[in-house]
């Protein structure tokens, strides 16, 4: 997996790749503008092309752009999703100005419309997006969901609902995030039950759809439905429970980024340390990089591009 974590641009779009290099990531995830925001100023062309030399210049193998907190694609309430649509197509354009691969979004709660109607949504959502960006660098990523209150696509099920009514798979993909997996029912610790995982994700929505990860311990217990993330080692998940994650070579292209609670006094070491205790999972004795639960069955793989 080509590690690496969500980074600030307080400091400017380039120096988020300085910080980076320093704790040692290869894969840099950013917020456009703030995400509290419906829309933000526009990025200047000159920070744009700072942005794209730096990402060269440092060989960083993977970027996305991470959608705001306000947007919701399911949403029932007419204004709403008018103004989530606009702040969605406008996040795309941002996007694909920065040239990154991937723009991760969650993609929202139905609010008592029901599932149904709210996945009805999200799909017309993407759609009429697509019919305005046909191409683009940036394959729109759907992030799977904890499962808390009307939010959807904390299944794997809802998830392949949305990909196959837009059907459009050359532009979306999915960013599944540990901790919303464990949150939502998923336990992934074991080789067993990772094997079983990775069976789900076959069976619906396509081990090529996978597109990116978000490597996020747990602080609610398994099943929590509750959206807490932890420094890795430090949840419900811990250390170990990233092994059979990190040890399967079907994942060796795909990006994982690290959201993990930061201390303000020290920066971004506990991102160095979160980083550095993944890689020596990572690098377990050969025996244990294997496909786990007996799972060779050798599949194309994925990337960001």
């Amino acid at each position: 997996m080509i590690l690496g974590a969500h980074l600030g641009i307080a400091a400017g779009l380039p120096e988020a790749v300085q910080e980076l290099v320093a704790i040692r990531g290869e894969a840099l995830q950013i917020f456009s503008k703030s995400p509290q925001m419906w829309s933000g100023p526009p990025i200047a062309p000159a920070a744009a092309e700072s942005f794209r030399a730096a990402v060269q210049e440092h060989h960083v193998r993977a970027t996305a752009v991470h959608h705001g907190y306000l947007a919701n694609l399911a949403s029932p309430k007419p204004e709403m999703l008018a103004r989530s649509r606009a702040a969605f197509r406008d996040e795309v354009a941002r996007a694909e100005f920065l040239g990154v691969d991937g723009l991760i979004f969650h993609p929202g709660a139905h609010l008592g419309s029901g599932a149904e109607a709210g996945l009805r949504t999200i799909a017309e959502s993407l759609a009429g997006a697509l019919a305005e960006h046909p191409e683009g660098r940036a394959r729109w990523l759907l992030e799977n969901a904890a499962g808390q209150g009307t939010t959807l696509c904390a299944s794997f099920e809802e998830l392949a609902s949305v990909l196959s009514t837009v059907h459009a798979p050359h532009r979306l993909g999915v960013t599944l995030d540990t901790c919303h997996l464990f949150a939502a029912g998923f336990d992934f610790r074991t080789e067993e039950g990772y094997g079983a995982l990775v069976d789900r994700i076959r069976a619906t929505i396509g081990l090529d759809a996978v597109r990116a990860f978000h490597l996020n311990d747990a602080k609610a217990p398994l099943g929590s439905h509750r959206d807490r993330h932890e420094n890795i080692g430090h949840g419900e998940i811990g250390r170990d429970g990233f092994r059979p994650l990190l040890t399967d070579r079907r994942w060796s292209e795909v990006p994982g980024y690290l959201e993990t609670p930061l201390d303000p006094k020290t920066g971004y070491s506990r991102y160095a340390e979160d980083l550095a205790t993944l890689r020596a999972v990572a690098e377990s004795p050969a025996d244990s990089a294997r496909v786990p639960s007996g799972r060779r069955t050798r599949v194309a793989r994925t990337t960001v591009k």
